[in-house]
């Protein structure tokens, strides 16, 4: 388990590409790899990558899978690269973000960024239909940082878009500075969130059956759908 709270920057120092996977060499600030070992868990852009081999004391090899590559935004990296890395959490840490598995559901892509005073904000399209995960004020994970949703706007095809804004120490310790539009995000939806909306969505097609698609096509007539009816409580940090 991770805690959506970024650690460090890495860069990709080496990589090879093998039968059914890529090798991945990645550089490390001082102190980071400190009692990392072969087999720990570290989340790469918020990708879960198992340690494979270490490269003295401030390097290790991580193995992925071509499904991850296609999946994840690992598969653009490069020699020079800099990625957001997370050590898995351990027994009784401070959860400062929220907790994440490090399986990433899917890509979101940049397609707006502005800079308010102070501030850089990044508005990010996403794919039907994972959209009815995202709600503003809720908890999302983009590059493995746990940021809150400002605002959310979702169409009627299931696709739609998210904010976030960046406060200056997001900015510095993370990657985000780099992101312009079109570029792509590993996104992790919060499951808690996953899992109210699925039970809702069940429980009115088991209750009404046959009655889904008029109900359907009567919220859209209002502008709204299934999915608005199964927002969850607002989840808000103090």
């Amino acid at each position: 388990m991770f805690t959506g709270i970024v650690q460090a920057l890495a860069t990709v120092q080496a990589l090879t590409d093998r039968p059914g996977l890529r090798s991945f060499t990645l550089a490390f600030p001082p102190g980071f790899c400190e009692g990392l070992a072969i087999g720990a868990s570290v989340a790469v852009d918020g990708t879960c990558l198992t340690v494979t081999a270490l490269k003295g004391p401030d390097a290790a090899d991580f193995d992925v899978m071509q499904q991850s590559l296609a999946l994840t935004t690992l598969g653009t990296l490069a020699e020079g690269s800099r990625v957001n890395v997370e050590r898995a959490a351990r027994d009784g840490a401070e959860i400062g973000g929220h907790p994440l598995s490090g399986h990433i559901d899917f890509q979101g892509r940049v397609s707006e960024v502005r800079e308010p005073e102070n501030n850089r904000v990044l508005r990010i399209a996403v794919p039907a239909p994972w959209m009815r995960y995202v709600f503003a004020k809720g908890y999302i994970a983009v590059n493995g940082a746990s940021l809150t949703v400002a605002e959310a706007f979702r169409e009627r095809d299931g696709a739609g878009w998210f904010e976030v804004w960046l406060i200056p120490e997001t900015l510095r310790q993370t990657t985000f500075v780099e992101k312009g539009p079109g570029a792509p995000l590993n996104i992790e939806i919060e499951r808690q969130t996953q899992v109210f909306v699925d039970t809702v969505r069940d429980a009115v097609e088991e209750r009404l059956g046959p009655l889904v698609p008029a109900l359907e096509a009567l919220l859209r007539q209002q502008g709204l759908s299934l999915d608005d009816m199964a927002r969850p409580p607002a989840l808000t940090r103090d």
